[in-house]
């Protein structure tokens, strides 16, 4: 039974995650090393999983002005989200759930604010019934309380839920709330191994989005 949709944001949604990369890089390579991406994707869909600049000075063996780098990278880094559209599928997947009555909620380890600006950006926050975020007091991913409470709020069961994520923390999170997840990872973590999930794809628009909905609800076998 597939009774609601719950949706990762940063990665997701909107690719946030390969502007914070693209500055990141930009700022390792100007003290003369690389940033990689094995691990800063220990970083992704949580708070606390990398320190980028702990691990900058570690390389450099000095100590950096992080105020300022913290405020260059924001700078430059909202001005690339900005010039990023939703990612492919993502529509499609989110008008074909509502013509079926599926129920849709956004779970994410960001704060309230970022994501309820960029969803209203983007004119899609009526589509979800619910946003769960840190700001509403929750453990953060890979904790399954997001996913959990965005459940109690759609009125879903976890087993009738299926999460669209991107991130390996967002995929052990939904493993531990007990719930179906496909990923679906931005280009940049092609090459890497993601925990266990039902279905890989590289965009949510791989498929029909009705094809994807049925598939999910155990009305076809093929994918």
């Amino acid at each position: 039974m597939l009774q609601a949709l719950i949706f990762d944001f940063d990665g997701l949604i909107l690719d946030t995650e390969t502007p914070d990369f693209i500055v990141l890089s930009e700022q390792y390579r100007r003290f003369g090393t690389e940033l990689l991406t094995e691990r800063w994707v220990y970083g992704l869909g949580t708070i606390g999983g990398y320190d980028p600049y702990g691990e900058l000075e570690a390389l450099i063996g000095a100590s950096l002005d992080r105020d300022m780098l913290h405020r260059e990278h924001r700078e430059r880094f909202l001005a690339l989200c900005e010039q990023q559209p939703l990612r492919p599928g993502v529509q499609d997947v989110i008008s074909a759930a509502r013509a079926r009555g599926i129920r849709l909620a956004v779970a994410s380890s960001a704060s309230r604010e970022w994501v309820e600006g960029w969803l209203e950006r983007h004119a899609i926050r009526a589509y979800f019934d619910c946003v769960r975020t840190r700001s509403d007091g929750l453990r953060v991913k890979p904790a399954p309380d997001l996913f959990l409470s965005a459940a109690t709020c759609l009125g879903a069961a976890p087993e009738s839920c299926v999460v669209l994520e991107d991130s390996p923390n967002g995929i052990r999170a939904a493993a531990a709330a007990g719930m179906r997840c496909v990923a679906v990872p931005v280009a940049l973590l092609d090459t890497l191994p993601l925990p266990p999930h039902l279905l890989r794809l590289r965009s949510l628009a791989d498929v029909p989005a009705d094809a994807l909905l049925d598939w999910l609800a155990g009305e076809r076998r093929d994918m």
